[in-house]
């Protein structure tokens, strides 16, 4: 036997006696339901022999290896790369091993948000990362390194207070390969019994009240279900469909992300309707069927009236990981809908989804009701790795309480102090979330590392009021600019640069200077008073100071976003033609120029945009939302109106004349309108807008207004031009 032979088989019995004092913790676990989480640190050869010892000691039903590569003496069926990790949603596990120590592995914190939920009571995740964690990135760092940053390159404070926290927390199981395991003090006895609800389909009062609920969910009453994940939401949705069959609804609609999200309302169906049949994404028993369609399907077939209607149904799982103006489309569809969602989610902000989607509900459907589940049920209520879990990620950060009526003031936060202040970072991040549904676990690392990244904040007594964070992009030689503009080169990141030269032909736009607001949110209770201005009034006199040519941002295309901006003096550069899948609307930039040559592109970019609206109107854009797009026509020049023009409005107004024969005359007369100050969402002017703009008519637009036939329809766009003609006349504005 070789020396190195030698020095293996003593590693590998080292290796083995520390999985089995740790395997020892398992049956107490069990005994209190709860789970464990072992930080296994070393290099990547031994932390690897290490967890496969673990591994194989194990009496485990189903392991899983998250890793970039497949293992060596691991199944296939039992390895998972993290890129895949919302394909095991609904699934459970016993033992999770996770790779962020290998060359080509790192940290994904959205892939261990998804999978720590997966882990069952009396189940271990373990971590295997490098001894000096968060001295240096990871491979997964590479998803932040735009141009011309190196992965290598940029800081690691994210990892860093990982790291720290890990250290700090006595639940953690430590193992330094090569020494023993510290082990926690793990309860030997049980913990106090959980009471079982009277509803036998239910395995806890939460979900039993969750499905009476859904049960006897009545029109133009929505509920919303907002919970933890592990706490048996979509397992309710499942057990209230069973109810609805067994009480004769022919039909219930499911939609949500991704088919993987809904499978637990499916095994619910199976187990209690034996003699049911599913049949890829729907279930059917003799009373009935449950049916999963994909959103931007479900989109589609509401638009043209296939779906919704009296008495129909829908429920929408994952909620907050939907475009909002999707969810806002289907409440107006169906009569009878829930919403559920996850509060602490890996792709959207479930605390972010109840706050701005409860001021749609109280607009449209005022006796909405809510309800919360708390009681977890694939772990006890005082688990220790979920807490943990949350701290790491932060999927717990709420906004502190702002004082009354204090003014704040706006100063640049250095990222480092910001890393070392953890109070303080999971305020400022608490105000991201509840701002914005998209808020994922990721996003912490990239506040913490990504690169020419800059956070600043309002604060009054020490307390976020508001937070903007900006990115600089630009800054390219010519010739990569010429190269990019022509799509032969897509270096990574500045995403709004290289929109700008990929579809507004700019070239400048990347060699030039630019800062884009990645996000900006303000504390709910303190919105209205002027402190978004504040922040942009701030951003736009740095920009100025560190010599940008352009402030922009991106953002859903949504009148009050959009009316916000122009508040702010940004004007519009560009508008996707297609819909965004994070949003479900189109991505519009805008900008403001910082300096001199700002200005000048601006003034190309701004005028470009206007003179290609009308078109795009007409042909990619017809299914744009009318109220945008009259709200973007109010950003052009004003159209002069003849006295001929006058007359031929008025002999459609009052007379016979077909309006199609004086499209350009009524085009004018929206923009003339818009420019005398009309409200881009006056009914009359969007109607208008939709019509000679957007080539809405005939049957198409008789759908649109609610009534029954061209004829009523014609008769109200005349109406709508004899009340812009009014307001645009001479004397009126006398």
């Amino acid at each position: 036997m070789t020396e190195r032979q030698e020095e293996g088989g003593r590693e590998g019995r080292e290796w083995g006696a520390a999985a089995r004092v740790i395997l020892d913790q398992v049956p107490g676990l069990a005994l209190r339901r709860w789970r464990g989480l072992i930080w296994l640190q070393g290099t990547p050869r031994a932390c690897c022999e290490a967890a496969g010892e673990l591994w194989r000691a194990g009496r485990w039903h189903s392991p899983l290896w998250v890793a970039p590569e497949a293992p060596r003496r691991i199944e296939a069926a039992h390895w998972l790369a993290p890129a895949r990790a919302r394909t095991r949603l609904g699934g459970e596990h016993d033992l999770l091993i996770i790779d962020a120590v290998s060359e080509a592995a790192g940290f994904d914190p959205d892939a261990v948000a998804a999978l720590a939920g997966t882990l069952r009571a009396g189940g271990l995740l373990v971590l295997m990362t490098p001894r000096a964690w968060g001295s240096r990135p990871d491979a997964d760092y590479a998803r932040l390194a735009e141009h011309p940053w190196r992965p290598e390159a940029l800081t690691s404070r994210y990892l860093a207070r990982l790291a720290r926290l890990l250290e700090a927390d006595d639940a953690v199981i430590r193992w330094h390969v090569g020494k023993s395991p510290l082990l926690p003090r793990f309860p030997t006895h049980p913990g106090p019994a959980e009471a079982m609800p009277a509803d036998p389909d239910c395995l806890t009062e939460d979900q039993a009240r969750a499905v009476g609920r859904l049960a006897r969910l009545r029109r133009r009453r929505p509920l919303v279900i907002t919970a933890d994940r592990g706490r048996g939401k979509s397992a309710a949705l499942g057990i209230a469909c069973v109810r609805w069959l067994a009480a004769g609804e022919p039909e219930v609609l499911v939609t949500a992300p991704r088919p993987a999200a809904v499978e637990s309302l499916f095994e619910r169906l199976a187990t209690l309707c034996p003699h049911g049949e599913r049949r890829g994404n729907a279930f059917s028993t003799e009373q009935g069927q449950v049916r999963f369609v994909a959103p931007d399907a479900l989109a589609e077939l509401a638009r043209q009236g296939e779906v919704g209607g009296a008495g129909r149904l829908l429920l929408v799982d994952e909620a907050a990981a939907i475009p909002a103006g999707l969810l806002g489309e289907w409440l107006d569809a169906f009569p009878r809908i829930a919403f559920a969602t996850t509060v602490h989610g890996y792709e959207g902000s479930g605390r972010g989804f109840a706050l701005r989607f409860r001021e749609r509900l109280d607009r449209t459907t005022p006796e909405w009701r809510g309800l919360h589940l708390a009681t977890p049920i694939r772990w006890a209520s005082d688990d220790p790795l979920e807490p943990l879990i949350h701290r790491l990620l932060m999927l717990d950060a709420e906004p502190l309480e702002p004082p009354a009526e204090t003014a704040g003031d706006v100063h640049w936060l250095p990222r480092e102090t910001l890393a070392a202040d953890e109070p303080r970072l999971r305020a400022l991040f608490g105000l991201l979330v509840q701002a914005h549904y998209r808020t994922t676990p990721s996003d912490l690392r990239l506040l913490l590392d990504g690169p020419g990244l800059a956070v600043s904040a309002l604060t009054a007594e020490d307390v976020p009021l508001g937070v903007v964070l900006t990115a600089d992009e630009g800054g390219f030689d010519a010739g990569l600019a010429e190269q990019v503009a022509r799509g032969e080169r897509r270096p990574r990141g500045h995403l709004m640069a290289q929109s700008l030269a990929a579809h507004a032909g700019s070239r400048e736009a990347l060699t030039a200077r630019l800062r884009r607001v990645v996000r900006i949110a303000v504390a709910p209770r303190r919105r209205r008073e002027g402190y978004g201005q504040a922040l942009m009034t701030a951003e736009l006199e740095r920009a100025r100071r560190n010599g940008c040519d352009l402030l922009g941002a991106s953002f859903g295309a949504e009148p009050a976003l959009i009316a916000f901006w122009r508040r702010q003096g940004f004007r519009v550069v560009r508008l996707g033609l297609t819909r965004e899948t994070s949003t479900g609307e189109h991505a519009l930039m805008v900008a403001r120029a910082t300096s001199q040559r700002g200005e000048s592109l601006l003034g190309s970019l701004a005028e470009r945009f206007r003179r290609a609206l009308p078109g795009l109107l007409a042909f990619e854009l017809r299914g744009l939302a009318p109220e945008v797009a009259s709200t973007l026509l109010a950003e052009g020049r004003d159209a002069e109106l003849t006295d001929s023009d006058r007359r031929d409005a008025e002999d459609i107004a009052v007379g016979h004349r077909d309006p199609a024969l004086a499209r350009p005359v009524l085009q004018a007369l929206v923009r003339h309108a818009l420019a005398g100050g009309m409200a881009p969402d006056d009914p009359h002017l969007v109607l208008l807008v939709a019509w000679g703009f957007q080539g809405l008519a005939g049957e198409a637009l008789a759908r649109h207004l609610g009534v029954p036939g061209r004829r009523q329809a014609t008769a109200r766009l005349r109406e709508a031009v004899a009340i812009l003609l009014s307001l645009s006349s001479p004397t009126a504005a006398c």
